[in-house]
């Protein structure tokens, strides 16, 4: 079973960045290598939506050279939720299929990290500190 291994460090800078980010949903890019988050790219939700998010072509991009330069891979996506549970909605769904990476999603309302990946079906995974 895959997990990821997500610092009690990271969790607070994405928990801290989630509510300066409301009412809209925040996210970021996840670098690492083996299941271990090693650096957090914070990207800015281009859609400013409290129900969506979506990170502009320039920053995936950005990200992909910043992973590169630090000799690591995109291991994750990371979004938050400000007023709802974590669990992916249909949308996430959707792009979970064309990011097939672990997604972390954190509530505003729990305070609490959930870790999905889609297989044949969408799978919560442990995170680990």
């Amino acid at each position: 079973m895959q997990k990821i291994i997500l610092s009690q460090s990271d969790k607070k800078i994405l928990a801290e960045y989630s509510e300066n980010q409301k009412p809209n949903e925040s996210c970021a890019i996840l670098f690492g290598k083996d299941n271990q988050v090693l650096d957090l790219f914070l990207t800015e939700n281009i859609e400013e939506s409290p129900v969506n998010f979506t990170i502009s072509n320039k920053q995936l991009i950005e990200g992909y050279k910043i992973a590169e330069e630090k000799k690591l891979e995109v291991i994750g996506i990371f979004h938050s939720h400000p007023d709802s549970d974590a669990f992916p909605s249909n949308t996430d769904k959707k792009f979970m299929q064309s990011n097939p990476v672990v997604w972390i999603i954190y509530s505003g309302i729990n305070k609490n990290f959930k870790a999905f990946l889609l297989e044949s079906d969408i799978i919560e995974i442990p995170i680990i500190e």
